[in-house]
């Protein structure tokens, strides 16, 4: 059986971590910051791991992880 290929996309957006949750950086922050307090925008920096429900679409993405 062949090798699956991982889709591109989500290899540059998505990591797992050694028990197998998946962390993603942190939603909200592209625009609008004016709007943003400076506690929100702070506590949005880094990475944040994905609930169950989202944890499963991703991971059919990424077929070895």
């Amino acid at each position: 059986m062949p090798k699956l290929k991982t889709k591109s996309g989500a290899k540059k957006r998505f990591k797992l971590t050694a028990s197998g949750k998946v962390r993603a950086g942190q939603a909200g922050k592209r625009h609008g910051m004016i709007k943003r307090t400076n506690k929100q925008i702070r506590n949005l920096r880094g990475t944040t791991v994905l609930s169950e429900q989202d944890a499963r679409i991703v991971k059919k993405f990424l077929p070895y992880g």
